[in-house]
């Protein structure tokens, strides 16, 4: 798994079982592998790259994957049935009708020597679904017993079961904006929220950050790249606002937007917060100030912090493997669930 943020690519051994009490998992052993410093500005410009530029790094990506699982195999005591890839997310348009992640499947393949499942988005949004989100069908079975879960990851996401149907989406950007922000202190991240509890809100890019939200709730997309460059990059670099102060307010807005989407389908909530964000003492106060008594903010182990996603993509790829259903159309707006991904090596 790899996503917005770039911090890495996390790898996770994970083992499920079913029975009629229903899924259960185990996080064996798991990581986040450092990008080198050439690969993740790499990653991060693939958008401008050519089309024949992309399609090498897809390639040497897919490698880059492959030979990483194959070191941290080395390491585990049980078989390894297949490797679940997720890959690192480039384009995302399913309104133009294509979403593309590369780290090619092939040469994961090669390089592991293992079966692999990958390309989970494409078959939804050729059906017309967005693609995204696709943690909701884990969600339901594997997290069941809460609420809502909440994801604080590059982008924030929640899913929540309403009248019999699991629905999910986008709410708002997280730690791509705070990394982004962090970055121009020459940091990776903002750990803890400390800078952003340094600043104070300014109330001007608070209202304007709203306002762009509050335009994309009517029918809400699933976030990208595309989104936050074209909408919310100039408000971030705005340097009129102190870089503390600018923190402060996303994290502000972050919070809003979360705790209002929480509200708008559930009163009352026990929620299972996951993703880096869990980490910002700062971020969680803030949400903590704005879910009063009505919602509860569970957070659970490191290795469920940190590996929610991993966990949940090779839980898709066990039910791709099983020809089950894990993409719900009444979260992507598909025309209708599928078994989506592609099996390469079985």
């Amino acid at each position: 798994m790899s996503g917005t943020s770039l911090d890495g690519l996390d790898i996770a051994s994970c083992v499920f079982e079913n029975s009629k009490a229903g899924w259960k998992y185990d996080v064996e052993h798991a990581v986040t592998l450092r990008y080198p410093a050439s690969l993740q500005r790499r990653l991060g410009g693939a958008h401008l790259l050519s089309g024949e530029e992309l399609m090498a790094l897809d390639a040497e990506y897919g490698s880059f994957i492959g030979q990483a699982v194959g070191k941290f195999r080395e390491g585990l005591k049980g078989r390894v049935d297949f490797i679940a890839s997720h890959g690192h997310t480039i384009f995302h348009q399913p309104s133009r009708g294509f979403t593309t992640q590369i780290g090619n499947g092939y040469s994961i393949h090669v390089a592991s020597s293992l079966p692999v499942v990958c390309d989970f988005r494409m078959q939804d949004v050729a059906f017309g679904g967005e693609g995204a989100p696709l943690v909701p069908i884990g969600d339901r079975l594997l997290f069941g017993e809460y609420d809502v879960c909440l994801n604080l990851g590059g982008i924030a996401n929640l899913s929540v079961e309403v009248k019999g149907k699991r629905i999910a989406y986008d709410v708002c950007f997280c730690n791509m904006a705070l990394n982004a922000l962090a970055g121009e202190a020459s940091k990776k991240f903002d750990k803890n929220g400390m800078m952003a509890a340094q600043g104070i809100i300014n109330k001007k890019l608070l209202s304007s950050l709203v306002k762009k939200y509050k335009r994309l709730r009517g029918n809400r997309p699933s976030l990208g790249r595309e989104i936050f460059e074209n909408d919310f990059v100039q408000l971030l670099i705005d340097k009129s606002v102190s870089l503390p102060d600018r923190m402060a307010t996303f994290t502000e807005s972050a919070a809003i937007e979360i705790c209002d989407a929480i509200r708008s389908e559930k009163k009352e909530a026990q929620v299972l917060c996951t993703g880096g964000g869990a980490f910002n003492s700062f971020l969680i106060s803030r949400m903590l100030e704005y879910g009063g008594d009505e919602i509860t903010f569970n957070i659970p182990d490191d290795d469920v912090v940190k590996f929610k996603e991993a966990l949940i993509f090779a839980f898709l790829g066990v039910l791709r493997v099983r020809n089950e259903v894990n993409c719900l159309k009444s979260v992507t707006g598909a025309s209708r669930d599928s078994s989506s991904g592609t099996m390469i090596g079985f």
